[in-house]
């Protein structure tokens, strides 16, 4: 029996340490998500032995002594164990979850905040920043943020109801048709995670990523400068007149061209992002590739029409052109 309970407990410390990475909730790396992480051990730990303790009476109940057993069908063992324990256990994690938000609510009220505003899509994420001169820059599926400044984001749907959820930097937030929820947090470190839909939103929900790039101030203020700027592809070729011709932008942004289309994702600087598709491929030139020719494969119901009229150059022409628009 002794065996057993060993293999139990290495596979439970394997499965817990594959629980780490860029998605994981319990890599805190601010100040509301390491309350988070530490109300969830403290559930986790108290479930344990909740269990445990359970498991002891059930077997006591049914082949302890009889005395034991008398004491367990007592009314004062049902009263402290039955009433008295689960409504302090419980009342108790109540208490700790409220401080939990007013951690995030109390930075509402920080100075120099970073607004930022989210809108959910089937199935991307139509990222907006906005700036103290009023005026916006529009970006999709990839979440740029500077470390030590409180971060406020907008949170709204086109369509259907999302959940924007960062592990790594809070909790969850519903996006609900007509309203516009506020999350805020802060990031302590520069480093790269990754975000989720956390919930079902139809056929492609599951495919629905998003990475999050926090970066010292003076680094995010280059980049966002950067970010504000038109597109200037590296190289002039005859991509950007197949992106033209070929119906492209009806439903993307280029600024710098006459690509003004709002349906789906800006892709002014789409070549400096760490995917495409909302995470699902890698953001080089064979990605593009693919996800042009292949994106009913790779992201199944996406919204984007099927593009199977290029021919193998002209596919090229535009990868290339698409990949440049750094």
């Amino acid at each position: 029996m002794k065996w057993v309970w060993m293999i139990f407990c290495v596979m439970a410390l394997l499965i817990i340490a594959g629980c780490d990475g860029r998605q994981s909730a319990f890599t805190a790396l601010g100040p509301v998500s390491s309350r988070i992480t530490l109300l969830t051990w403290i559930m986790f730990i108290g479930a344990a032995f909740i269990t445990l303790l359970i498991c002891a009476l059930i077997v006591i109940s049914i082949a302890g002594p009889a005395d034991w057993r008398h004491k367990l069908t007592s009314e004062k063992s049902i009263v402290w164990g039955g009433m008295v324990f689960p409504v302090v256990t419980l009342t108790a994690l109540l208490i700790y979850g409220f401080l939990v938000l007013k951690a995030g609510g109390t930075l509402s009220q920080a100075e120099n905040p970073v607004h930022i505003s989210v809108i959910g899509e089937q199935w991307w994420w139509r990222v907006i920043y906005r700036h103290d001169d009023g005026h916006t820059t529009e970006s999709a599926n990839e979440l740029r943020i500077p470390t030590g400044r409180p971060i406020e984001i907008e949170l709204s749907t086109a369509d259907v109801i999302h959940s924007f959820w960062i592990p790594a930097y809070a909790g969850k937030v519903d996006m609900v048709p007509g309203r516009t929820n506020i999350l805020h947090f802060i990031a302590d470190k520069p480093g790269t995670v990754t975000g989720q839909c956390a919930e079902y939103c139809g056929g492609a929900h599951a495919l629905m990523s998003f990475y999050t790039v926090a970066m010292t101030p003076s680094d995010y203020d280059a980049w966002l400068a950067k970010e504000r700027m038109d597109a200037k592809p590296a190289l002039a070729h005859e991509g950007e007149q197949v992106f033209l011709s070929s119906g492209c932008a009806g439903c993307h942004t280029v600024r710098g061209i006459p690509a003004d289309g709002k349906i789906g994702p800006n892709l002014t600087h789409v070549g400096s992002r760490l995917s495409l598709g909302a995470g699902i491929l890698p953001n080089t030139k064979e990605g593009f590739a693919k996800w042009i020719s292949q994106h009913k494969t790779v992201k199944p119901e996406n919204l984007m029409p099927p593009f199977d009229i290029f021919s193998e150059s002209e596919l090229q022409a535009l990868s290339s052109y698409l990949d440049s628009l750094e």
